[in-house]
C-alpha cells in the first residue's frame, strides 16, 4: 500500500492491493472467532447480522493501518444538497489513517492538507451470506447470494469518481467444497451478465460449527474499469 510525497510536495495516489485488504479482513474475522471460542461463546460468527460484521470489519482495517470511513455517499451523489440524500457505500479505505477529502463541503482551515481524494481512495462493499441461520438451513441463500451482491457491484462500477473499489462477500457455509462451487457460480453468472468485476483474492479459515456452518470464506471482488 504505497502513499509517497509527490515532486510538488503532494501525495501520491496510493497504490491499492486488493490481497492487503483481504489480509486484513481474515486477520480481523479469525481473531474474533478465536475469541468466541475461547469465551465459550454460545453464537459464532455466522449468527450474526450484516450489520453486525461492520463493526468487526472496521476494527480490523484500522488494525491493519487503513483510514476507515462508513456509510460515505457516492461521489457522484455529493452534488445533492442534503447530506441525508444519495446512496452510501458501506466502507471507504484510506492510506496509513488518513482523511478522507470532502469536496461538497466549505473548506476550513484545519482541514487535513494531505486528505487523500474520493477518487484515489478503496471503495468497498460487503454482503454476509450464511447457508445456515439461527433457524436452520437458509431458505433466501441464493437469492442473498445473486440480486444484492451484483446491484453493489454496478453501484461501484457505475459511479465515475470510484477508481478503486471491490465487492467483500463473507460466506458461511458448511465446508470448503460448498463455498468455493457457490462463489465461482456466482462469479460465472455474473460474467454471463457483464458484472464488471476481476477474479477475487480469496481467504478461507474453519469455524466452529455451531448451525451448520464449519468454514469462512471470504472472497474481494474488485470493480474492473475499462
Amino acid at each position: 500500500m504505497g502513499f509517497g510525497l509527490g515532486a510538488a510536495g503532494e501525495y501520491d495516489a496510493p497504490m491499492w492491493s486488493v490481497a492487503e485488504i483481504a489480509d486484513a479482513v481474515e486477520a480481523g474475522l479469525v481473531g474474533e472467532a478465536e475469541r468466541l471460542d475461547a469465551e465459550h461463546a454460545v453464537s459464532g460468527l455466522d449468527a450474526l447480522e450484516e450489520v453486525d460484521v461492520h463493526p468487526l470489519l472496521a476494527a480490523a482495517f484500522t488494525q491493519a493501518g487503513y483510514g476507515v470511513h462508513r456509510e460515505q455517499r457516492y461521489p457522484a451523489h455529493r452534488k445533492r444538497s442534503k447530506r441525508s440524500e444519495g446512496e452510501r457505500c458501506d466502507f471507504v479505505l484510506t492510506p496509513n489513517g488518513r482523511a478522507l477529502a470532502s469536496p461538497d463541503q466549505a473548506p476550513t482551515l484545519f482541514d487535513p492538507p494531505d486528505a487523500v481524494a474520493l477518487e484515489d481512495a478503496f471503495w468497498l462493499e460487503v454482503k454476509v451470506v450464511a447457508q445456515y441461520t439461527r433457524e436452520g438451513p437458509n431458505h433466501n441463500y441464493t437469492s442473498q447470494f445473486l440480486a444484492p451482491a451484483q446491484k453493489d457491484i454496478r453501484k461501484l462500477f457505475k459511479d465515475p469518481h470510484t477508481h478503486h473499489g471491490g465487492l467483500l462477500i463473507v460466506l458461511f457455509s458448511q465446508d470448503e467444497r460448498v463455498a468455493e462451487h457457490d462463489l465461482a457460480a456466482w462469479l460465472s453468472r455474473g460474467l454471463a451478465h457483464d458484472l464488471p468485476v476481476e477474479s477475487p483474492s480469496l481467504r478461507e479459515f474453519a469455524i466452529t460449527d455451531r448451525l451448520g456452518n464449519a468454514l469462512c470464506a471470504l472472497a474481494l471482488y474488485p470493480i474492473a474499469h475499462a
